[in-house]
């Protein structure tokens, strides 16, 4: 049987070898690479980024990444973003008081989590629907997070006969979206790649939806 094949776009931003491990370990036939033409084919896209939302989103215009995205949504194709990944997939974020435009895939905005101790570095616990595809048997299961800044609401709404989106939270500090499933988008505030067989998981419940 052919394996999904996944692209995970290198458009410049962060360590994407791990990634392309993890995607490897969990079944898929994946290519590290910034042609946007292959990206388009691929049956699932990663977008990952790490570090500040304005230089991932800086990085991403240049590849014209922001398009790719949209026509593949468009055309019902499976996209995953991790990380920064998933938080430019809202409309804003805001850093050192500075807002810069994500994709503007969802609603809402990104800024800096209230916690006591920042940034936010380690396994955690998550709470996700009962239904949701990507924590099919990973329910009690823990996560890596590294980051400071989140999206602390979730305000899409979503009118029959479209599906409610399945979102899942976290807390440190407060409780902040953790990831989302809404149609053929995708996405993980923490990093599947570094946690463990949980991780690993993860990426296979996504990829068997390919």
């Amino acid at each position: 049987m052919t394996k999904p094949s996944v692209v995970v776009f290198d458009y410049g931003s962060g360590n994407v070898h791990s990634v392309v491990k993890a995607l490897e370990a969990a079944g898929a036939d994946v290519e590290l690479t910034g042609d946007r033409a292959r990206a388009q084919e691929a049956d699932g896209l990663l977008v990952p980024g790490v570090g500040a939302f304005a230089a991932v989103m800086a990085a991403l215009e240049g590849a014209r990444g922001g398009e790719l995205i949209d026509r593949r949504l468009a055309g019902g194709r499976p996209v995953l973003g991790i990380c920064v990944g998933m938080q430019v997939m809202f409309d804003r974020g805001i850093e050192r008081g500075e807002g810069v435009d994500g994709l503007g895939e969802w609603p809402g905005v990104v800024d800096l989590l209230r916690a006591p101790v920042l940034p936010h570095v380690g396994w955690n616990t998550i709470d996700a629907p009962k239904d949701s595809v990507l924590f099919e048997g990973l329910h009690e299961e823990r996560f890596y997070f590294v980051h400071s800044f989140g999206a602390r609401e979730w305000t899409l709404d979503v009118q029959r006969p479209h599906r409610e989106p399945s979102v899942t939270w976290a807390t440190h500090g407060e409780p902040f979206v953790a990831a989302v499933e809404n149609g053929p988008l995708s996405a993980t505030q923490f990093h599947p790649e570094k946690s463990g067989k949980a991780g690993i998981k993860l990426l296979e419940n996504w990829i068997h939806s390919l």
